[in-house]
């Protein structure tokens, strides 16, 4: 595991390199980045930003989009994909909003885990990103990042954001989520982390498991020369 002092080494490196850690999702409104966070599910921020604009200017009150024509809906977030359900949320949660919450998106992660399809990253999105409250995002790229990184060995997200909480300053830790979605993106992809131009090479786990492996093999080739 990483030291108290290697995690806001962490935090500093990509706080340098990432200064402004802001979502990719587009929004203007509190309720729609709500919205673009649920039709982000198993789709790209990309094309999310593609469909909000449409969805918005065909419903732009939650009024309106409570009173959404399901069918319609559902043409609107097709190219999101699990449109009927998504589709769905977005109208009964539009509706809760208004009758139970005055219109205002919940700032307790209990409430928020009220609303139809929202889970714990979704509500964790709006706590950090609306309300400024701690907050831990636990979406793929965390998830990838936290384990090369060395900060967990786990693939489950409440775990993982659990053991996240115990190591990062509260105030840092909702910005820290973003820079791993930048770093992930442009740097530690999935398929192949850029390790030579990593910013956090020097302490990350996976980038010393493989050097140490690469000098083992290329001892074991000299060996074999002699």
């Amino acid at each position: 595991m990483l030291s108290n002092v290697e995690v806001l080494e962490i935090i500093k490196q990509l706080e340098e390199s990432y200064p402004e850690p802001i979502c990719a999702l587009m929004y203007k409104k509190d309720y729609e980045l709500l919205f673009a966070a649920r039709l982000a599910a198993q789709c790209t921020d990309a094309r999310v930003n593609t469909v909000t604009p449409v969805l918005y200017k065909r419903y732009p009150t939650l009024k309106a989009l409570a009173g959404a024509d399901i069918e319609d809906m559902e043409k609107i977030v097709h190219p999101c994909g699990f449109y009927r359900v998504k589709a769905r949320d977005i109208i009964v949660a539009s509706a809760m909003l208004l009758g139970e919450f005055k219109g205002r998106v919940p700032d307790t992660m209990e409430e928020l885990l009220r609303l139809p399809g929202v889970g714990r990253k979704t509500a964790n999105l709006i706590l950090g990103d609306i309300h400024r409250k701690p907050a831990v995002v636990v979406d793929t790229h965390c998830i990838r990042l936290t384990n090369r990184i060395g900060f967990v060995d786990l693939k489950d997200p409440v775990k993982i954001e659990t053991e996240l909480r115990k190591v990062l300053p509260p105030e840092k830790s909702s910005d820290f989520c973003h820079r791993l979605v930048l770093h992930g993106r442009a740097v530690c992809t999935a398929r192949s982390p850029a390790c030579s131009r990593c910013c956090l090479a020097g302490i990350c786990r996976y980038v010393k498991h493989n050097h140490n492996e690469n000098k083992e093999i290329k001892k074991q080739g000299s060996k074999k020369k002699l």
